[in-house]
């Protein structure tokens, strides 16, 4: 059975339509709670947290009463980021969590991704169960009117989950010397990034923090930073950092004014953590979609740098699979394995300032080594998904592209795991190359499955 509901992170789409509709949501609802109170039988609840999105009251409601439906108890936890559901659901000591938000997308999509017990998000072979579940017959394993669950509201979440991300910072250290500027996307992060450095001693200048439904990314967070990297030079900050909707991504912005993702931030930690003799096994991990500048600066000390899928989930699992603890995805998805089992835009955020106030150097200069292959990413709508192979143009256009970049480049083909998108990745030694053949890939793609 392959997965028709979910993609590469949940189940996502435009609110109030097919699958993002209350029935099909409620339904989910009940065979996600059938399947994690299989995983977890002592049935002590399920922990749902969102983020600012105007069509979250729905969602939080019909979620609720299929948990509820099934005999199992939850527990609301309100607008708060994705990774402080999955530390919930741990510190709860529950069956799982479940976060409604699309992360990056418009307000007018939505999404429902799950936790297990232990935080981490769910393989693809337990969602494919849960879609069994919700083809099968659910209306039998719905409980008797004295068995149905209960809702609680999550005592202070906001307040446990500051102090969670407080204590990934180090002892005895402050951001009494920084100023921060710091950009929500009007998101689930609006109330706790704030708190967490203003609360280690940072001047904190806030940007995106009046969410009303309809604002979450808009022209704002880790998908627009420009407006940060004004406010950054206009304030004289020593650095910014925006996140998004759901707070699991985080760009940064140097005292210069200059935006800096995933692949550069990556290096500096790495480095910083070998240095420290904390980098496990000398091996961060990131995704095929990562810039090969990465190989170029972090080989020469001695750190080897792995690829997964992309998705947060897999960079997850080929983490836990190497014992590795540090790993991270180009758009700015980094994991802490140290700290918390999903990526948290905060946590990240919290060790770059460590590093900023142990070394006492300007951002700009901590990231100065990192050299970035030109690289472009072209996005083509379509109308259908297939195999690449089947397609012969298609096929030979890609393997026509890989020939002229062998031993000097790369060219990376996926389908969006959340959109109707093909993405075409080019990577090479000179611009114009790499333009001529990621357009002629994307004219390719267009031809025969354009949407």
């Amino acid at each position: 059975m392959s997965r028709k509901l979910f993609g590469t992170d949940g189940v996502r789409g435009v609110a109030n339509t097919p699958p993002m509709t209350p029935e099909i949501i409620l339904r989910l609802g009940q065979a996600a709670t059938v399947y994690l109170t299989q995983q977890s039988p002592s049935r002590r609840g399920i922990v749902i947290g969102k983020d600012t999105r105007l069509s979250g009251y729905i969602f939080e409601t019909v979620l609720a009463s299929g948990i509820c439906s099934m005999g199992n108890n939850v527990y609301l936890a309100g607008p708060l980021p994705t990774s402080g559901v999955s530390f919930l659901t741990r510190k709860l000591h529950l069956d799982g969590g479940i976060v409604i938000s699309a992360s990056h997308n418009p307000y007018y999509d939505n999404g429902i991704k799950f936790f297990k017990s232990d935080g981490f998000k769910l393989s693809d072979e337990a969602e494919e169960a849960i879609e069994k579940w919700m083809e099968g017959d659910l209306e039998s394993r719905r409980v008797s009117s004295s068995q149905i669950g209960k809702a609680f509201r999550v005592n202070d979440a906001v307040g446990q989950y500051v102090s969670f991300l407080k204590s990934t910072f180090p002892t005895g250290r402050d951001l009494k010397s920084l100023k921060v500027v710091i950009d929500c996307a009007h998101g689930a992060a609006y109330r706790v990034a704030p708190q967490v450095f203003e609360a280690l001693g940072a001047t904190v200048i806030k940007m995106g923090v009046e969410p009303n439904g309809k604002n979450i990314n808009e022209g704002s967070g880790a998908l627009a930073p420009a407006g940060l990297a004004g406010r950054v030079v206009e304030e004289g900050a020593h650095v910014g950092i925006a996140l998004d909707g759901d707070a699991d991504r985080v760009v940064f912005v140097d005292e210069k004014g200059r935006v800096h993702e995933g692949d550069e931030v990556l290096m500096l930690c790495a480095l910083e953590l070998q240095k420290k003799g904390e980098l496990n096994h000398n091996t961060v991990v990131t995704t095929v979609m990562s810039n090969m500048g990465l190989e170029l600066a972090l080989t020469p000390h001695g750190i080897q740098v792995l690829r997964s899928c992309v998705g947060d989930r897999y960079l997850s699992n080929e983490m836990i699979r190497r014992g590795c603890n540090l790993g991270a995805e180009s758009s700015g998805h980094f994991l802490f394995l140290d700290y918390n089992t999903t990526c948290d835009g905060i946590i990240a955020a919290l060790q770059v300032l460590a590093i900023l106030t142990e070394r006492q150097k300007p951002l700009s200069e901590l990231l100065s080594g990192f050299v970035r292959l030109p690289q472009v990413l072209t996005n083509v709508s379509v109308k259908t998904r297939c195999d690449f192979n089947e397609v012969i143009p298609i096929k030979q256009a890609i393997q026509f592209a890989q020939d002229r970049l062998a031993g000097k480049g790369r060219i990376f083909v996926r389908f969006s795991g959340t959109e109707p998108l093909v993405r075409i990745l080019v990577e090479g030694e000179r611009e114009e190359e790499i333009h001529a053949i990621a357009k002629e890939v994307a004219d390719t793609f267009q031809k025969h499955l354009g949407g």
